[in-house]
């Protein structure tokens, strides 16, 4: 029997009231647990906190799965267990950072505000990096740390435009990008069909507002209004 078809008979179980079922599934899923927990270590909460954290969310995602879903359990999973770590990290009050990163996150969000002013832009992390004397990846890890603990996905700047994840070293952190994916993965599959070709249209494909209008019929102008929907939208799905 594969893993999720074992998962998938766990949830049979646990949807007809099993805890014997739950306390099986929750354990043949730690490793997901962990893969979650270990993105979010260094920020005020020790590891194996974060374990038992993460682990309520596992038993969170195992109560409301619905078997119709017709998605693999990990899949639905892995957003509601970062959720629970999250809300931890921002109720358990500020996250301990070190002088260096803020006084880098610091720097780096003057000259951010002086390229909005002059420019109307808001600068890349390479830009950024240049400006303050540190590497990118650096950068990151300072912005990352003094900011609050949110999605990587959330959208930044005047014109909603760019992502966090913009702001992220390019590569490694594997771990971390992987269970960011599968939770907007699984916010994308919430949205409504039009919804979803927008975001097809303009963020797989590149594609301009106007050129986006054109092929499904709308304006510039109301798809400008309708992205703002989805993103608002994102924000919600992958912070709960």
């Amino acid at each position: 029997m594969s893993e999720g078809e074992k998962n998938f008979t766990l949830l049979k179980e646990i949807a007809k009231g099993s805890q014997q079922a739950l306390d099986e599934l929750v354990g043949a899923n730690m490793g997901l647990v962990r893969s979650v927990a270990l993105r979010f270590k260094g920020r005020g909460t020790e590891y194996e906190d974060l374990l038992q954290i993460g682990a309520i969310g596992m038993i969170k995602a195992a109560k409301s799965f619905d078997l119709s879903y017709g998605t693999a359990f990990s899949t639905y999973a892995v957003p509601l267990i970062a959720g629970e770590i999250r809300r931890h990290l921002r109720d358990d009050g500020p996250i301990k950072v070190s002088r260096t990163l803020k006084k880098i996150a610091s720097d780096a969000m003057r000259q951010r505000e002086l390229i909005l002013s002059e420019e109307g832009r808001d600068p890349r992390i390479s830009e950024l990096a240049a400006l303050v004397g540190v590497g990118e990846e650096e950068l990151g890890q300072a912005l990352e740390a003094s900011g609050p603990v949110r999605s990587i996905y959330e959208t930044v700047g005047r014109e909603e435009e760019g992502t966090l994840e913009d702001l992220l070293p390019a590569e490694g952190e594997e771990i971390e990008r992987l269970t960011d994916r599968l939770a907007l993965k699984q916010a994308l599959d919430g949205l409504d069909p039009m919804h979803r070709q927008i975001v097809v249209l303009r963020y797989y494909k590149e594609l301009s507002q106007e050129q986006t209008g054109r092929i499904l019929g709308l304006s510039q102008v109301k798809i400008s209004r309708e992205e703002k929907k989805i993103m608002a939208l994102l924000r919600h799905s992958l912070s709960v």
